[in-house]
Formats: C-alpha cells, sequence, structure tokens
C-alpha cells in the first residue's frame, strides 16, 4: 500500500540552516561578504596593493565569521533578540510621587 511517488517533506515547520548558521545569522554571514567585497574594491581602487588587500579583508572575514558562528552558537535562532530586547527591561522603576497608587486606592474606595 506503501507505493506512493510523493516524498514527504519532514522539514516542513524547521528554520532554514546553511552550514550551521541558523535564521538571521546567514542574512548576517551574506551581509559581511557584500561589505568585504566593497571594502576591497575600494582598497584595490585607492592604490593599496593586492597583499594588504587579501591580509585586510582576509582578516577581517575571519575574525567576523568566528563571532557570526560564535553568536549563532551562543544564541541559537531566536536567543539574539532575547538578549537585545532582555537590555531594554529596567532594573528598577523609580517613582517619586504616590499618585498612581492614590487612583487605584480612590477607585477602591468608591466601590
Amino acid at each position: 500500500m506503501n507505493n506512493s511517488i510523493y516524498q514527504i517533506n519532514k522539514g516542513i515547520n524547521k528554520s532554514i540552516e546553511f552550514q550551521g548558521l541558523r535564521a538571521q545569522y546567514i542574512w548576517y554571514f551574506g551581509g559581511m561578504v557584500v561589505i568585504l567585497l566593497i571594502l576591497f574594491a575600494v582598497l584595490y581602487i585607492a592604490g593599496a596593493g593586492t597583499i594588504i588587500c587579501f591580509a585586510i579583508v582576509g582578516g577581517g572575514g575571519a575574525y567576523m565569521s568566528i563571532k557570526i558562528f560564535g553568536m549563532s552558537r551562543k544564541y541559537g535562532e531566536h536567543g539574539l533578540m532575547k538578549a537585545m530586547a532582555k537590555k531594554q527591561i529596567p532594573n528598577v522603576l523609580k517613582s517619586y510621587t504616590r499618585k498612581s497608587f492614590q487612583h487605584f486606592s480612590d477607585q477602591e474606595e468608591n466601590k
């Protein structure tokens, strides 16, 4: 009875992954490649030697690749967004007036 010619796609709801990079890190890596290509072109047109261009772009590419792969491993698919959101939460809420608390107590007295 199992003679169907169609294959079942078992990765239908999984996030995309390429060489260990997940989700938005693929875009970060692509952006890095584009920036490094532009940097190489600018350095080469400015008259820097080919070896110097390769050294700067290669070193920058290796450093940024290690950082991007490290973030992908550390934070995962949605972890970087969660880490940035967590930084937005204040540690302490300060209130110098009791006005907001008095408003709630006035409503309770009126009930």
